[in-house]
């Protein structure tokens, strides 16, 4: 491979390593609604603000979400609402994966 393509790879990876997690996910899916801070996002997660600083953190560095100061909150927005047709093929991926089972229980 490549340096050109191993750099692509390598960034690929890291925005599917930052979506790795099933509260990141959460909050990519509620903030695919409308921005919220980080105080109402630790609410919805049931989560300390610290670790939800974090996963925000992790996304925002991946590329994912940024942020925009208004006053003393910070409010969270997707970067790029396109990170949600991956969310579709996932779930393709699990409905074809659970007609696979039902068919070999048959």
């Amino acid at each position: 491979m490549d340096p050109k393509t191993q750099a692509l790879f390598e960034a690929r990876a890291r925005i599917i390593k930052a979506l790795a997690h099933s509260s990141r996910l959460f909050i990519v899916h509620q903030l695919s609604k409308q921005d919220f801070c980080v105080q109402e996002l630790a609410e919805m997660v049931d989560a300390d603000i610290s670790t939800i600083s974090k996963h925000l953190s992790v996304l925002k560095n991946a590329g994912i979400v940024k942020d925009a100061k208004d006053g003393q909150k910070v409010y969270y927005s997707l970067n790029c609402p396109c990170v949600l047709d991956f969310f579709t093929c996932v779930e393709s991926v699990i409905a074809s994966t659970v007609k696979e089972q039902a068919e070999l229980l048959k």
